[in-house]
């Protein structure tokens, strides 16, 4: 079935993707010095092991053993070279993260679609990526307040104002609450 096999390969790409989220949050820990971003990438990273251990099992449930596609891997290659290098500002490092988590979310999104789309089987089995999804979307909110916090340091060289981690903060527990809403 070739949409089994489409789909195999967006699992692949995922799975890939996350192992280059979960690369990068490593990466930009160990180059900040900020205490309140360090905690924030630290709790992304812990959320993002547990996404990875999600998406490779439903993989294993659908026995979708692909490969991921090329241009994946040269995405993922020129990511991990833009976050080892040096040309990159630390915003535009903590950009590049974002973008890739909002992949991941548009990802993950239509592959839990496609499941409900194909069949019941594919629908259950596609569950746990509802998950992925939701928190994906919260660290997404997450780095909008880095970006901030970073970006006005970057540009002005000043401190932004700190009312802007309690807005970060109020949209966040807005997210967790649909999560709960749409896990019950």
């Amino acid at each position: 079935m070739t949409d089994m096999t489409t789909l195999a390969t967006q699992l692949a790409d995922l799975k890939l993707c996350q192992h280059v989220l979960i690369d990068s949050e490593q990466k930009l820990m160990a180059t900040t010095s900020d205490s309140t971003i360090r905690e924030r990438l630290e709790g992304m990273l812990k959320s993002d092991r547990e996404n990875l251990i999600a998406i490779e099992g439903v993989a294993t449930q659908l026995s979708a053993a692909a490969e991921p596609r090329d241009i994946t891997q040269k995405q993922a290659e020129t990511v991990t070279t833009m976050m080892d290098g040096s040309e990159l500002t630390p915003y535009d490092k903590f950009f590049q993260l974002e973008l890739l988590k909002h992949q991941q979310v548009m990802t993950g999104l239509v592959l839990h679609k496609v499941g409900q789309t194909l069949s019941d089987v594919l629908q259950d089995a596609m569950e746990p990526l509802n998950k992925v999804n939701f928190e994906n979307r919260a660290h997404q909110e997450v780095l909008k307040g880095v970006l901030y916090f970073v970006g006005t340091r970057e540009i002005a060289g000043q401190e932004p104002d700190m009312g802007l981690w309690a807005s970060v903060e109020q949209g966040i527990a807005a997210l967790k609450g649909a999560i709960d809403s749409a896990a019950s």
